[in-house]
Parts: C-alpha cells; sequence; structure tokens
C-alpha cells in the first residue's frame, strides 16, 4: 500500500517526529518522490508554540518548511517505518519578505524540493508562500537524520 496523495493533521502527526501542537502541519496537499506541497493556517493561532510576545516571527517559517521535509522523508521512506529523527543542521540562502507569520492572511503553502541526499542527510530547496503564492521566506536547508542526542555522561 502507498502514502495517500494528500493527507490532513491526524495523518501527518503520523509521519513526522512533532506531536501536540507542535504539529504545524495541517494538509498535505501533494508530494512526489522529489517534492511536497503542504498548507496550514496555525500561524494565526494564538496559542501557536513558536509565537513569542511581539508574535509569530517570520523565522519560524523555517521550522515550517523543516516539517514539510520531515513528513516528505516519511512519505518517501520504507512502508511502516517510524519516523526519523532528524535536525536542522544548517539553512543558507534564507530571505524573508515579511516580519511576522500571524499576520499573514489565509493559509501559508510549504513547498519544499529534495535537491541532494542519503540515509544520513539530505538537503532541500524550499519555499513559504501566502495563500495568492506571494514568497514569505525561501531558501535551502540541510537536515541530518538518524543521529542520536547527545546523552550526558554520569561521572
Amino acid at each position: 500500500m502507498t502514502a495517500p496523495q494528500t493527507m490532513d493533521r491526524d495523518g501527518i502527526a503520523k509521519r513526522i517526529p512533532h506531536s501536540g501542537s507542535m504539529c504545524l502541519l495541517e494538509r498535505l496537499e501533494s508530494w512526489s518522490a522529489g517534492a511536497i506541497h503542504c498548507s496550514t493556517n496555525t500561524h494565526r493561532d494564538p496559542a501557536n508554540p513558536l509565537r513569542v510576545a511581539s508574535g509569530l516571527l517570520v523565522p519560524c517559517a523555517i521550522e515550517y518548511a523543516a516539517q514539510a521535509m520531515a513528513l516528505h522523508g516519511g512519505l518517501i521512506a520504507a512502508e511502516g517505518s517510524p519516523p526519523s529523527a532528524g535536525f536542522l543542521a544548517s539553512a543558507r540562502g534564507v530571505r524573508f519578505s515579511v516580519a511576522r507569520l500571524d499576520t499573514v492572511d489565509g493559509a501559508l503553502h510549504l513547498h519544499a524540493e529534495r535537491l541532494s541526499g542519503d540515509d544520513q542527510q539530505v538537503m532541500y530547496q524550499f519555499a513559504v508562500k501566502d495563500a495568492q503564492g506571494a514568497s514569505i521566506a525561501e531558501g535551502r536547508a540541510v537536515v541530518v537524520l538518524n543521529t542520536p542526542l547527545a546523552t550526558a555522561s554520569k561521572a
């Protein structure tokens, strides 16, 4: 059985390592082996976990894009495999066109295209757009996969 072409927030949450309110994506719009398109309105939620006193600042768009990348990795992974743990190692060439995400009307559209990678790291080009297709954020990101978190050693 292959992954569905579209899915809702519950389906997304089962395929990424983000849960509860930290699962920022609401809908998978489409995907292929090389790219993904998701959408969400969570940027306008006053309870958004990334929101600070001055609002939801635009650098948070990188986290939105990273979750789309994580979902893409989950969709192209072997059937039944658990979400892969990873971390954002770098973001390059990032350009923002607004100061805050919570002031953007309508849904955010997250686009990510896998440029290269293997089972240890992947590079994506990403774009976050508003409902009319205007760019909000864009850049490239490298994600390191399957890396266990460092633990404190006992002396």
